[in-house]
C-alpha cells in the first residue's frame, strides 16, 4: 500500500510513485559494541525514535559480528543468539527473531520496505539465549538500520516548505 494511502492526502509534495512526501527525511543509527555476554541479556545495537506526529520506513538494516568478519561462511548462524527489529518495543513484521546474518555490514544487502507507526522507536536488538558451544560465543557485534521519516499531515498544518 503507498504511504499515501495511509498517511497524508495524494497531491502535491508527494513521490508519483511511492506516495512519500518529497520533504521525507532519512535517518541513519549505528553501533558496534561487545556481544551480550550473559544469559538473557539484551543490547539494543541501533535505535530511531521518530518525532511525533511523524510516520517513517524502514528501508534498509545490517548485521555484524566477529565471527562473520573472520569467515562469512561459518559466521552467518549466530546459534545462540536471537536479532530482532521492534517498532515501540513489539517485533517488527516480518523480522521478528532470527538466529543468522540476513544483511552483513559492508556488502549490497536487500533493500527493505516496512512501514514504521506513528511516532514509534524502532530498535535493532540482540539477545544472548546461551551459546551451545565455546567457538559459537561472539565477542563483537552491531547493528545499523537505515530509513525515511516524514510529517503526517492528518495532524493538521503542513510540513516545512520544499
Amino acid at each position: 500500500m503507498s504511504a499515501c494511502a495511509l498517511c497524508g492526502c495524494i497531491g502535491a509534495g508527494q513521490c508519483e510513485t511511492c506516495g512519500i512526501p518529497l520533504d521525507a527525511r532519512v535517518f541513519d543509527h549505528s553501533t558496534i559494541q561487545d556481544a551480550p555476554k550473559l544469559l538473557g541479556e539484551e543490547k539494543v545495537l541501533a535505535s530511531y525514535a521518530l518525532h511525533r506526529n511523524y510516520c517513517g520506513v524502514l528501508c534498509f538494516f545490517a548485521q555484524f559480528t566477529d565471527r562473520f568478519a573472520r569467515d562469512p561462511a561459518r559466521g552467518v548462524t549466530t546459534p545462540g543468539y536471537q536479532w530482532q527489529i521492534r517498532c515501540d518495543r513489539q517485533p517488527l513484521d516480518p523480522y521478528l527473531t532470527f538466529g543468522h546474518i540476513i544483511n552483513p555490514w559492508g556488502l549490497d544487502g536487500f533493500p527493505v520496505d516496512v512501514r514504521l507507526s506513528e511516532g514509534c522507536t524502532v530498535e535493532f536488538t540482540i539477545r544472548n539465549v546461551g551459546p551451545p558451544t565455546p567457538e559459537d560465543v561472539l565477542e563483537r557485534v552491531g547493528g545499523r538500520i537505515l530509513g525515511r521519516h516524514w510529517y503526517d499531515t492528518r495532524f493538521g498544518g503542513t510540513p516545512r516548505r520544499l
